[in-house]
C-alpha cells in the first residue's frame, strides 16, 4: 500500500540490488514464474545478473559505436590533411614560380632599363658633339660674315678699299698682295691716270620690300619647321624653285638627286683624273670629263657627283653644278634653321631664304659664277 511504499523510498536499495524503475512485461512474468517453480528463493540474484549481462551488452554496443565513430573521423580528417597537403604543395609550387618570374622580370627591367640609359647617353654625346661642330661652324662663318662687312663698310665711292680693289694700287703692291685674287683682263688691270681721276658713280642701292604672303607662310613654318613638302612654305618653294632647278634632261637621273638633295646624302667633288671610274653604272649613263650625265650634251665637267654610298660617279657641267648647289645650299640653311642653330630675327632669317632662292632662280636660268 501507500505507507510500505513510502518506507521503501525512504530506505535505500542494498548495494548490488538492481530495481527497474519500469519493469518490462516479460520481466513480471519471469520472476512469477520462477517463483512458481522453484519457490521464489532465487528471485533477486537472477534479476541482478539479467540487469549487470543487459548493461555489460548495452556498454560494448556504446563502445563498439564510438570506435567506430571516431575511426570514421580519424579517416576523415586524415583525408582533410592529405587534401590540406597537396593544397600547401601546389601553393609553395605557384610561389616559387611567381617569385622565379618576378626576379627574370626585375632583371630584364633593370637590364632594358641601363640600355636605353646607354643609347640616351650616346646620343647625348652625339648631338653634344654635332652642336659644338655646328657652333664652331657659326662662329667661324661669323667672323668670316663680319669681316667681310668690314672690308664693305670701309669701301665707299669717295675712297674706295684697296684690299677690295686691287687694280687701284701700285704695281710694286699689286706684285705681292696676298690672298686670291680673280683673273682680270688687260683692260681691266691697266687704268689710266685719266679714269683714276673721274670720280666714280654711286653704285644703285637695293630696295627691297616684304611679300606679306611669302612672310606669312615663313613665320607660320618658323613656329614649327620642319622638312615635310605638305607645308605651305615648303610646297611653295619646291613648286617655284626646286622642282624647276633639278629639272635635267635625264629625267630617272634627276629624280635621284632630288632625293639625294633631300636626304643630305649628296657628295660634289672636282675631277682630279681624266680616267672614267669603271662602276655598275654604264659609262654613257655616268657621262665622262667632256659630256655631261644629266644634260646629255657635251660639256667640259669639271665636278662629278655620287649619290649616297652607290660608288658609281656621274660628270656633271659647271651649269648642273651651280643649280645643284644652290639647292644644296637652300637645304643646308634651313635644316640649321629647324636644328635651333641659327640664332637672328625672323625678318633676317626671311630675306636669306629669299636670296637662297633668287640663287636658284638664276642657276636654273643659267646664271652661275666662272669659277665653277
Amino acid at each position: 500500500s501507500q505507507v510500505s511504499f513510502e518506507e521503501e523510498s525512504q530506505n535505500p536499495p542494498a548495494v548490488g540490488h538492481w530495481k527497474p524503475l519500469m519493469p518490462s512485461k516479460g520481466d513480471r512474468e519471469e520472476p512469477e514464474s520462477g517463483c512458481q517453480d522453484a519457490g521464489g528463493v532465487h528471485e533477486p540474484q537472477s534479476t541482478e545478473q539479467l540487469n549487470v549481462s543487459r548493461l555489460r551488452s548495452s556498454s560494448v554496443e556504446i563502445r563498439e559505436k564510438g570506435s567506430e565513430f571516431l575511426r570514421d573521423e580519424l579517416h576523415k580528417a586524415q583525408k582533410e590533411l592529405k587534401l590540406k597537403d597537396k593544397e600547401c604543395e601546389r601553393l609553395s609550387k605557384v610561389r616559387e614560380q611567381l617569385e622565379q618570374e618576378l626576379e627574370e622580370l626585375t632583371a630584364s627591367l633593370f637590364e632594358e632599363a641601363h640600355k636605353m640609359v646607354r643609347e640616351a647617353n650616346t646620343k647625348q654625346a652625339a648631338a653634344e658633339k654635332q652642336l659644338r661642330e655646328a657652333r664652331g661652324k657659326i662662329d667661324m662663318l661669323q667672323a668670316e660674315v663680319t669681316a667681310l662687312k668690314t672690308l664693305v663698310i670701309t669701301s665707299t665711292p669717295s675712297s674706295p678699299n684697296r684690299e677690295l680693289h686691287p687694280q687701284l694700287q701700285s704695281p710694286s703692291k699689286a706684285g705681292f698682295r696676298k690672298g686670291h685674287g680673280r683673273n682680270k683682263s688687260t683692260s681691266s688691270a691697266m687704268v689710266s691716270p685719266a679714269s683714276q681721276n673721274v670720280a666714280p658713280e654711286p653704285a644703285s642701292r637695293e630696295c627691297k620690300e616684304v611679300d606679306s604672303i611669302l612672310f606669312a607662310e615663313f613665320q607660320a613654318w618658323k613656329e614649327s619647321p620642319t622638312l615635310d613638302k605638305s607645308c605651305s612654305f615648303l610646297d611653295r618653294i619646291y613648286r617655284e624653285d626646286v622642282g624647276p632647278c633639278l629639272d635635267f634632261t635625264k629625267q630617272e637621273l634627276s629624280e635621284l638627286v632630288r632625293v639625294a638633295v633631300e636626304q643630305n646624302t649628296l657628295t660634289i667633288e672636282p675631277v682630279v683624273s681624266q680616267t672614267v671610274p669603271v662602276g655598275k653604272v654604264a659609262a654613257e649613263e655616268c657621262g665622262g670629263p667632256k659630256k655631261c650625265a644629266l644634260s646629255g650634251l657635251p660639256r667640259t665637267c669639271k665636278h662629278r657627283i655620287m649619290l649616297g654610298d652607290s660608288g658609281n660617279y656621274y660628270y656633271i657641267s659647271p651649269s648642273c653644278r651651280a643649280r645643284i648647289t644652290a639647292v644644296c645650299n637652300f637645304f643646308t640653311y634651313i635644316r640649321y634653321i629647324q636644328q635651333g642653330l641659327v640664332r637672328q630675327d625672323v625678318e633676317l632669317m626671311f630675306w636669306e631664304v629669299m636670296r637662297l632662292r633668287r640663287e636658284m632662280s638664276l642657276a636654273k636660268l643659267g646664271f652661275y659664277p666662272s669659277e665653277m
